[in-house]
């Protein structure tokens, strides 16, 4: 039996909806005179416009604009800060510009996927911000929905030392060839890809549906660069690190090989039961051999076996000052906690970036929701850094403002359970300023979803949160308070030591959190060996050691429960 989702689908071409939205904003029509016009299954389709309708917000949309490998020309960043501005603002009855004490109004998101998501938005602004984008080619085009979604890459791409080779042309043709390609548009599931030529693997190649990551060959005598292959990743409910697969992919068959991978999972996915449609059950189910000769039987290039692999690590944070590799030029990775920011700061910082650079410089956007702008000659570095935008984003942060993802939070999403955003923003303000971290620890990657989707990552960071309600008081349903809190993990990475963290506490109130994580790190500074990791020191001792350290916080961790249970 066909789920409803992909009944919508079948309706209608999801691309089609492209053209509807352009009579839903001529006619000024409401949610409900859309929804009576096309059915429920508008608002499925319409995320392949990049459109989310906002269900908590009814008459907005959250609207996604996609940048391959997170590269933006300032002209194009500069764009989307003054689309932000303009017409991401809430009305009157919903706060307007008081909405939010620590962003006021008319901000943006910067996402893990390295998008832009800009909240509400409203259908008859919508021609007007693509027209804007045509100008620059920008696009929203399969921002969301069961479609090739934006494909991530190195921020760093053609600047460090520690590249192989720049791989921002590959990402920029694979994104070209899925977008619009409506052969390619519906497939059983969203499709989420990453390439690079970066040694440390920051573009997260173990954790999406396919991950090129440098490698080379001797083929005919001769050294190749290209790519080797992982497949089968992601988090959710169903946490899988990719299969390798035994090929060697050159750089100019990157777009065959990525179009026979999605034309197997269009051919082979799951259609009828969406909790399983991701392509990483696929993989599980066939197993990694039998997947990539299913890749191998429909690619019309030829796939030699692996080679050697260049991944030397995992690096994900490019916050700072660094050289690049074209002498007398840096790059500054700005610090933007859950990476919210204004719009206008957003512009401001596209403006900077054509004022101190060169005519290469960029706004890149990196996987852990921060920022970079590239190209800039190191006597204009420190006029960069004192500008207005940049004050409340500095390159040099504390190890918890430096390591904070959050994902949207309950404020605007219908899945999460908890407020997120401005939560994480203020525990790592908070934390900085509580906790003597070793000097040598320059990240906490603390990272923290709304519920188990995993926007924001946890399954991978040092500490993880997943929203959960809890149950306080006697237990006697009477006198219980029902309060806002979370699943508490620790241990997560990437890398050569890659693993997901435990799950170590359930349902823990949200006030009992930061006096937890003091005590945690009061013990790893006295246990810790050397130069260990946190996560580390938490794979090491047991998950009893690491709960009986939590209970001695002055907020005890363990008086809710899940509520339900």
């Amino acid at each position: 039996m066909v789920n409803q989702v992909e009944k919508h689908k079948q309706e209608k071409h999801p691309l089609d909806v492209v053209d509807d939205v352009y009579e839903y904003a001529e006619e000024g029509l409401s949610f409900d005179e859309i929804e009576e016009r096309a059915g429920d299954g508008e608002w499925e389709r319409l995320k392949w416009a990049g459109m989310y309708a906002h269900g908590k917000q009814r008459g907005y949309f959250m609207m996604r604009t996609k940048a391959p490998g997170g590269y933006l020309s300032p002209e194009q960043a500069e764009v989307i800060g003054e689309v932000a501005d303009e017409y991401a603002r809430a009305p009157e009855e919903h706060g307007g510009e008081t909405q939010n004490e620590l962003w006021g109004d008319a901000y943006l998101d910067i996402t893990t996927r390295q998008d832009i998501q800009k909240h509400w938005v409203e259908v008859e602004d919508v021609p007007d911000i693509w027209e804007r984008y045509d100008e620059v080619g920008l696009t929203t085009i399969q921002g969301c929905g069961d479609s090739a979604r934006n494909v991530l890459g190195c921020p760093a791409a053609g600047l460090d030392d520690h590249e192989c080779f720049d791989a921002q042309p590959v990402i920029e043709a694979v994104s070209d060839f899925f977008t619009n390609n409506r052969e390619y548009a519906n497939l059983p599931r969203k499709f989420k890809m990453t390439i690079t030529g970066c040694k440390h693997d920051c573009a997260q190649s173990q954790i999406n549906d396919i991950g090129m990551t440098p490698a080379r060959k001797t083929v005919d005598g001769e050294d190749l660069y290209g790519f080797h292959v992982r497949v089968g990743g992601g988090l959710s409910d169903g946490p899988r690190m990719g299969s390798d697969l035994d090929v060697f992919v050159r750089p100019e068959d990157a777009v065959e090989f990525t179009r026979a991978v999605a034309q197997a999972f269009k051919e082979l996915g799951d259609r009828e039961n969406r909790g399983v449609c991701r392509m990483r059950y696929l993989v599980q189910q066939m197993g990694a051999e039998k997947f990539e000769q299913a890749v191998r039987d429909r690619c019309s290039v030829d796939l030699p076996a692996r080679g050697t692999d260049l991944t030397e690590g995992y690096q994900g944070d490019h916050v700072g000052v660094h050289d690049q590799k074209q002498e007398g030029l840096q790059y500054v990775g700005f610090n933007v906690i859950t990476g919210r920011m204004g719009g206008d700061e957003f512009a401001q910082a596209a403006r900077a970036a054509r004022k101190y650079g060169t005519e290469e410089s960029s706004i890149r956007l990196a996987t852990d929701q921060n920022f970079l702008v590239t190209h800039i000659p190191e006597e204009n570095v420190d006029d960069l850094l004192a500008e207005d935008f940049a004050q409340d984003y500095q390159p040099n942060p504390g190890p918890f403002s430096r390591g904070a993802v959050g994902c949207t939070g309950n404020e605007f999403c219908n899945y999460a359970i908890i407020e997120t955003k401005k939560r994480t923003k203020q525990w790592a303000r908070e934390l900085d300023e509580r906790i003597d971290t070793p000097d040598d620890l320059e990240v906490v990657r603390m990272h923290m979803s709304g519920c188990s989707a995993s926007c924001a990552q946890p399954q991978i960071a040092d500490i993880g949160f997943r929203g959960e309600t809890v149950k306080l008081g006697a237990g006697d349903g009477e006198n219980d308070d029902i309060v806002e809190g979370m699943d508490f993990g620790l241990g997560g990475s990437l890398g050569s030591d890659n693993e997901f963290l435990d799950w170590v506490e359930n349902a823990v109130p949200a006030d009992a959190v930061i006096p937890a994580l003091e005590q945690l790190f009061d013990a790893y500074a006295d246990e810790r060996l050397d130069d260990e990791r946190f996560y580390e020191w938490c794979r090491r001792v047991d998950n009893q050691h690491l709960r009986d350290v939590m209970q001695e916080a002055d907020a005890p961790v363990s008086t809710g429960v899940a509520h339900g249970d």
